[in-house]
């Protein structure tokens, strides 16, 4: 078992928000969020230390609301990513095991690559290792600086670096796997002595060597993964590679995307296979969709949603936290929330279930039975059931519960003023 520190204190002030830079989203998660799901998801990881500074208030809240295996430690003021870590050094004074360091705001991080990572550092016996990744383009990024035998010397942040030292091509990736026990006394003995005046993490990969220890970079395979957020800019690339990866899953596992260019869908999301996902399709959050369904074009699930084998969510069909059996159709401009549709059900184009009450802000349900047909332009007011079998006619507004078979209709009878144009335009 290993324990994280995961670093989250930053302003992120290139951000232009008030929201705290990690606590910002791709799609129905932040990026706080994606890469302690990754941590989790190797399961292996017993305890993860967030460490919080600016609007620490808020991201405690939503880690308490969300995470049961997590701590925040508080860093004021902020002296550097070194004196970050050096926060947790109380809570692990005991603690022999390792420990990995990551970023708060690289999102992209997959568990597969941290197990990897975790047992390549096991293998090596190493006491330090750090992720590195090679780029063509090194810039902004903190470079390995190997001896002449190729075993790491130290890492060199870019303002640090002269002419020289920038043209490395192997840049730190900001993940490290520690042995605690023999390199926890390097947060007590790190200098300022750099361009920035701050507690450099990467010092102790110097401090390492200097003191006998076993230090080893791991080259990261995926580059992407270490992609982090400083704008809105770089969150909007991150939805895309996010999304794209998602996208190639599905595929491969049998689902037909028909324009991936205008398709997004959560990685949260659950699709079997032979379902087919129209263009402009845009799905978010947890949901599970079935097999041989067809979703769009221009559907939208909000989340909570799923979908037995063989519905139709069509056109400008949106769905939130609504169970759909098998065979039912939803083909037109209609709104499902807070909903439970049984089978073989035709939902009309243009119906709406009014879930919402403004004045007492409480949301009700729909409850619709096998085989119910519910006519075009519809509103079924929440709280109501239309049981099994039963028909709504057009145009019909539905408070009340609907018996089985019945037919319910609400509309006015239709009036036809004969010559009424013409008595108007005086002819």
């Amino acid at each position: 078992m290993v324990k994280s520190v995961i670093l989250a204190a930053g302003r992120g002030t290139r951000m232009k928000s008030d929201t705290p830079k990690v606590l910002h989203k791709i799609f129905n998660q932040t990026l706080l969020g994606y890469v302690i799901d990754a941590v989790n998801g190797t399961d292996i990881a017993e305890e993860n230390y967030v460490i919080v500074g600016h609007q620490s208030e808020k991201v405690e809240e939503y880690l308490n609301e969300n995470y049961i295996n997590t701590k925040t430690v508080l860093q004021s003021p902020q002296l550097g990513t070194g004196h970050a870590v050096s926060m947790v050094s109380p809570y692990l004074n005991d603690y022999t095991g390792e420990v990995i360091i990551l970023c708060g705001d690289t999102p992209l991080i997959t568990s597969d690559t941290l197990k990897t990572f975790i047992n390549a550092h096991k293998s090596m016996n190493s006491d330090i290792t750090v992720m590195s990744a090679v780029f063509d383009n090194p810039s902004n990024y903190g470079r390995i600086i190997r001896n002449t035998d190729g075993t790491i010397n130290s890492i060199i942040e870019e303002k640090d670096a002269d002419t020289e030292q920038k043209k490395v091509k192997e840049i730190n990736a900001g993940i490290y796997c520690l042995n605690w026990n023999k390199v926890k006394n390097a947060f007590n003995q790190l200098k300022t002595n750099n361009a920035q005046s701050e507690y450099y993490l990467t010092d102790i990969i110097e401090w390492g060597r200097q003191n006998g220890l076993n230090v080893n970079a791991h080259i990261l395979e995926r580059n992407e993964e270490i992609f982090g957020i400083n704008s809105k800019h770089n969150l909007a690339e991150a939805v895309k590679i996010m999304n794209s990866r998602t996208l190639d899953k599905l595929m491969n596992d049998g689902i037909t995307i028909v324009d991936p260019s205008t398709t997004w869908i959560d990685p949260q999301t659950e699709i079997g296979k032979d379902t087919v996902i129209y263009p402009s399709c845009y799905i978010e959050g947890k949901n599970t969709i079935g097999s041989n369904c067809k979703i769009g074009p221009f559907a939208h699930l909000r989340g909570e949603v799923i979908l037995d084998d063989y519905v139709k969510i069509g056109n400008y069909v949106e769905v939130k936290k609504a169970h759909i059996k098998s065979h039912t159709n939803a083909c037109h401009l209609t709104y499902i929330g807070d909903s439970e549709i049984g089978e073989n059900v035709n939902i009309g184009a243009g119906t709406i279930t009014a879930n919402y009450n403004p004045l007492n802000k409480t949301k009700s349900k729909t409850i619709i039975g096998d085989n119910v047909k519910i006519g075009s332009n519809s509103v079924l007011v929440a709280p109501v059931e239309i049981k099994e079998g039963a028909n709504v006619g057009a145009l019909s507004i539905i408070t009340k519960n609907v018996q089985e078979w019945s037919l319910a209709i609400t509309r006015a009878p239709m009036k036809i003023f004969e010559g009424w144009v013409k008595k108007k335009n005086g002819k």
